[in-house]
């Protein structure tokens, strides 16, 4: 993920612009330590990975006021710990 993508570190992971903005505010929540499944976690990491997921969006929420926020984690393009949050609106 490019450098200058990134908004702000987080306690485990960093927050980074998406760079397809077709739904603004869309980002990604990506864990520093390189890591390819939840369970393969610490409790304490995984406590924190979600978090800082959940400190991502109220901070979305509070910017962008969307209807829902949209939460996607999958890794099959990358196989490395993210979490896509995607601000939706009802139009």
């Amino acid at each position: 993920m490019p450098a200058d993508h990134a908004i702000a570190e987080l306690r485990v992971s960093r927050l980074v612009l998406y760079e397809d903005q077709t739904f603004p505010g869309y980002c990604l929540v990506v864990l520093r330590d390189h890591a390819t499944e939840l369970f393969h976690l610490t409790p304490a990491v995984r406590t924190a990975l979600l978090e800082d997921v959940c400190w991502a969006a109220e901070a979305l929420e509070r910017a962008f006021r969307p209807a829902k926020i949209n939460y996607a984690v999958l890794g099959n393009q990358s196989p490395h710990i993210h979490w896509h949050l995607i601000p939706r609106r009802s139009d």
